[in-house]
């Protein structure tokens, strides 16, 4: 790393890091030739890069990825999270390798190329995540051009003039624009993702989606239930037009205060209804405001999928995976709302209940991609309190 008046391009460099102190990381530069300003996280996940990638609650953000090799399985059409990559880009300590996986179409540079998102490769990530952990997730500039002519000062100033994350709602620029229907079934090797997997007599699930990853579908409907995806702006009249037997809330990137405006009042109907509802990470903050509990940005945020988490009710700890920079304060949380799981990290919530009608959220990813599966049961939880 270099302070600000070292502006000097070291030899070969052919992308940077502006971070908006002043901070420069020179490396090189993969995937597109381009210039994004974002926030910077990092990333503890020892695999699923492209599912990082894709995850539509990296929207904004820039990825630090911890693990060293990243890259090296390649590219497939399969591992994938939503139809485009919604991170803004990636930083890497490893220059990425040609890949080495029977799946892979393309490697993880052509991918990234294909779809115009810029990496840093050749950078001291232990360095900079550290520098995350003291200094909180900074707000940056990534930049990759071939001739590693650099405007640093212009950088700078570009990174300086993002305005964060805080105020921000970016659940309708992730979010589908008109309702569908889902009956994908989860995948197993050899055979990809199930097909026409909707059980017609199960339970109907509207999932109102802030950012929504497609595992999350894959799991209700391996849960037995029919799912109806509706927009994130969608009003409770159109949600409740299709019939819901449960709502279901989804991640979602940005602060959940912004997004709260139309959503809350949403939830807050939806909770009146009666109809039982589940939320996962945004859709978790969101039922929190809904209740009236506050929400806060985090120093630095839970990202990875080696994440601990406690089960209050019989002490269970459950290893999942988690991305989020925004919490629930648990000090907010109303009467009529419990803590149901706590980080062993940090001890901030994990997961809440409602006390007096049939609404639960927890802050992690249970559908993981990637990550563990300790947490499905969920899903079947869910689900078959509608039966």
């Amino acid at each position: 790393m270099a302070d600000a008046p070292a502006h000097a391009r070291p030899t070969g460099a052919t992308g940077v890091l502006v971070l908006a102190d002043g901070t420069i990381v020179w490396g090189h530069g993969i995937g597109a030739e381009g210039v994004a300003a974002g926030e910077v996280c990092f990333n503890t996940a020892m695999t699923g890069y492209q599912e990082a990638m894709t995850d539509p609650s990296y929207a904004g953000q820039i990825i630090t990825f911890t693990t060293p090799h990243i890259g090296n399985t390649g590219a497939n059409p399969e591992d994938v999270e939503a139809t485009n990559p919604h991170a803004l880009g990636c930083v890497v300590a490893a220059i990425p390798s040609e890949a080495a996986n029977w799946r892979a179409d393309r490697t993880f540079d052509a991918w990234l190329k294909s779809w115009g998102r810029i990496g840093l490769a050749g950078v001291d990530t232990r360095a900079l995540t550290r520098r995350i952990r003291e200094l909180g997730a900074p707000n940056a500039v990534i930049a990759h051009l071939a001739t590693g002519d650099f405007d640093v000062p212009a950088l700078l100033a570009q990174a300086q003039g993002w305005p964060g994350l805080e105020g921000m709602d970016l659940a309708k620029a992730v979010s589908t624009t008109q309702s569908y229907g889902w009956d994908d079934g989860l995948w197993t090797l050899g055979q990809g993702y199930a097909t026409h997997a909707a059980n017609p007599n199960g339970p109907h699930v509207v999932a109102i989606d802030y950012g929504m990853k497609r595992n999350i579908l894959r799991n209700l409907v391996a849960a037995g239930a029919r799912v109806t995806v509706v927009p994130a702006t969608a009003t409770f009249d159109e949600i409740m037009a299709h019939k819901p037997d449960g709502i279901f809330l989804s991640n979602g990137p940005g602060d959940p205060a912004a997004t709260g405006v139309y959503a809350v009042p949403t939830i807050q109907a939806v909770l009146n209804s009666g109809t039982p509802l589940f939320g996962i990470c945004l859709g978790h903050q969101l039922l929190g405001l809904a209740v009236g509990a506050s929400t806060y940005k985090m120093h630095q945020g839970h990202r990875g999928a080696n994440h601990p988490v406690k089960r209050l009710s019989d002490g269970r700890v459950e290893i999942t995976s988690m991305n989020h920079g925004f919490a629930v304060d648990s000090a907010t949380l109303p009467g009529n709302a419990r803590a149901t799981h706590v980080s062993l990290f940090d001890g901030s919530l994990a997961g809440l209940e409602l006390t007096d009608r049939s609404a639960f959220s927890v802050q992690y990813h249970p559908e993981a991609s990637p990550g563990p599966q300790d947490s499905h049961y969920l899903f079947e939880r869910f689900v078959g309190s509608l039966v």
